[in-house]
């Protein structure tokens, strides 16, 4: 321990320690050798083509793989799309089956009666029966007899001078029109007035 200089009613006392404590100067370190530590490894020409092309294969591959993917995709939505296709009309069978099976009991029926009320009971029950199931998806009867002739809904077939319609009324229903939700099936082939002859 060394006493340094004297102020009158105190002594300052420097350790040994503290003598010996680097500065500020002493701890910094040296740039050059600072730089040297730090600088990026060089790579010859050669080294950095073989990076690209590591680096260019990666990227090719990926892209293989992003296609086959992609193939993958097209092809399960393309076989989910002939699925709905072959098979859409499944329910509709479902519930056509039972009025072909009635319509088969009736004939069975009408070859051994002979009555004639009971055939056309059957037969009127097939019907109705085949018109309900065709109505659980959306399809009716356009209804013609008696209303102004459309040729979105109607084709007429024959016209008959009328004195109790308009000119172009539907007098009479040939075949029976179906729509399905808004689009035509099938028009109606109707039968229509004209003006009556002039006397």
């Amino acid at each position: 321990m060394i006493l340094s200089g004297q102020i009158p009613g105190k002594v300052i006392v420097v350790s040994d320690t503290e003598k010996q404590q680097p500065t500020e100067d002493s701890q910094t370190a040296d740039p050059a050798t600072e730089t040297s530590a730090e600088a990026p490894v060089e790579l010859t020409l050669e080294e950095q083509l073989a990076a690209c092309r590591n680096e260019s294969q990666e990227h090719y591959d990926q892209m293989l793989r992003a296609r086959a993917e992609l193939e993958n995709v097209r092809k399960r939505a393309q076989k989910e799309q002939q699925e709905i296709r072959q098979f859409q009309s499944m329910s509709m069978i479902r519930d056509l089956l039972p009025t072909l099976d009635n319509l088969g009991r009736a004939i069975e029926a009408a070859g051994s009666s002979d009555s004639v009320d009971g055939l056309l009971q059957g037969v009127e029950m097939v019907r109705k029966q085949l018109a309900d199931a065709l109505a659980r998806y959306s399809v009716k009867p356009i209804e013609s007899v008696g209303k102004p002739f459309d040729p979105n809904l109607h084709e007429a077939v024959q016209q008959l001078p009328s004195a109790d319609y308009p000119a172009m009324t539907v007098l009479q229903e040939v075949e029976r029109g179906y729509t399905l939700h808004d689009r035509v099936v099938r028009p109606s082939k109707v039968i229509v007035s004209s003006e009556p002859p002039q006397e």
